[in-house]
């Protein structure tokens, strides 16, 4: 199953940095989230990147940060997306 069946998510820039926020469709969605949507998980799909995961239960949503990402951030780098904004429909691709 894919991530976008169980979620819908938003990125953004956070310096060289982006931020994705992933928010569960439901309850039991959420729950399977947490078990299998992992900080590891997340880096190894973006190639590595260290990266850290947040949980925000009570909005059953997890926030994930991937360090230097961006490769600067939007005045310095080269990426074709510097900004991040496309990281959260990348993200929604990943088989669960």
């Amino acid at each position: 199953m894919r991530l976008s069946e169980l979620a819908i998510a938003r990125s953004g820039d956070k310096g060289s940095s982006a931020n994705i926020g992933v928010i569960a469709k439901n309850k039991e969605a959420y729950k399977i989230l947490k078990e299998k949507l992992t900080a590891e998980r997340v880096s190894e799909f973006f190639g590595g990147y260290p990266t850290i995961r947040y949980e925000l239960d009570n909005l059953e949503s997890l926030n994930f940060v991937i360090q230097d990402i961006l490769k600067g951030g939007v005045s310095l780098s080269l990426s074709w997306d510097p900004q991040g904004k496309g990281l959260a429909q990348e993200l929604l691709e990943m088989e669960l």
